[in-house]
């Protein structure tokens, strides 16, 4: 018996993706500007071509079924080879046009990430790039959904559904104002700093997940006297001298060029404590020219710091 032949078009998938992002009809014609009722002839449609329900109705909105999860899955790879595909003739032509989407951690956006969007404006002028904010745990998955195309984080585990394109490691180390004693030091240890007060993380950074065990073996409590749920926030204690901030020198880079702040590595063992940043793309997709390009200038910010550490 011969397969049925499918005859989804594009319409069809933006619309279906839109409703996917959004989690409702009305919301993904909001944001394509269409009708409502158009938006929902096109879910029929699928559908009915498709002999299966995509999305399960709920009071709250709607959820992809299991046929909906392969069609977002075929859905995501199509729309992405298309902006590639468009990203290409641009190139082609002269353009050098397109959009990436960059999901990213707020410590990386003081420097790093401006650092590279700057580089690539002067040398792509015409592509546009949109930033978000993210958990550390929300960045791979934001990748792998289609809703970014780059992910920049720290101490992401490997994961099939995502292609490391560049990686640097960072020492973690004490952060303490310019004038303290603790500044004068090469290096420190947990040990060393128990009496400090100390400034950390919350608990969903991975840094802060990172330091865990380390913090139990050198007998301190898991809790800072002060936790904080972003890099300027330490930073803005540290410098008010409440107490001992511990983080990689990322997101401190203005402060410590201009002698404000100290960053003194933490030593683990034999050699120094480190947390790897690296950079992420979709696992089986080709990257569309633009995002090519923000990668490769990602990847030269990221080689620049990292030699700093050395």
């Amino acid at each position: 018996m011969q397969r049925p032949r499918y005859r989804i078009h594009a319409a069809a998938l933006a619309y279906f993706d839109a409703v996917r992002r959004a989690g409702g009809i009305r919301e993904a014609a909001r944001r394509l500007n269409v009708a409502s009722s158009a938006v929902n002839r096109q879910i029929l449609a699928l559908e009915a071509e498709v002999q299966a329900p995509l999305f399960e109705r709920l009071p709250d909105g709607l959820k992809l079924t299991a046929a909906g999860e392969i069609l977002a899955h075929h859905v995501i790879g199509v729309l992405r080879d298309a902006e590639r595909v468009r990203s290409a003739l641009d190139a082609l032509k002269g353009l050098e046009a397109g959009h990436v989407e960059l999901a990213t951690l707020e410590g990386l956006c003081h420097h790093l990430v401006p650092a590279a969007i700057a580089a690539m404006s002067a040398r792509y002028p015409r592509v546009s790039i949109g930033v978000a904010i993210l958990g550390t745990e929300a960045i791979p998955a934001a990748v792998a959904a289609g809703e970014a195309d780059l992910g920049l984080a720290f101490e992401v585990g490997p994961r099939p559904e995502l292609r490391r394109i560049a990686a640097a490691r960072f020492r973690l180390g004490a952060v303490a104002p310019a004038a303290s004693p603790l500044a004068a030091l090469p290096h420190t240890s947990l040990s060393e700093i128990r009496h400090h007060p100390l400034i950390l993380p919350k608990g969903n950074f991975a840094n802060r997940q990172q330091l865990h065990p380390m913090l139990v073996q050198a007998g301190l409590a898991d809790r800072g006297r002060y936790e904080a749920g972003s890099i300027d926030l330490m930073k803005q204690l540290v410098l008010r001298g409440l107490g001992v901030g511990l983080m990689t020198r990322i997101g401190i880079e203005q402060e410590l060029a201009a002698g404000l702040l100290a960053h003194v590595p933490l030593r683990h063992g034999r050699g120094h404590l480190q947390s790897g940043l690296n950079l992420y793309g979709r696992a089986g997709t080709p990257l569309p020219i633009a995002t090519e390009m923000l990668a490769h200038h990602l990847s030269d910010v990221l080689a620049e710091a990292a030699a700093l550490e050395t």
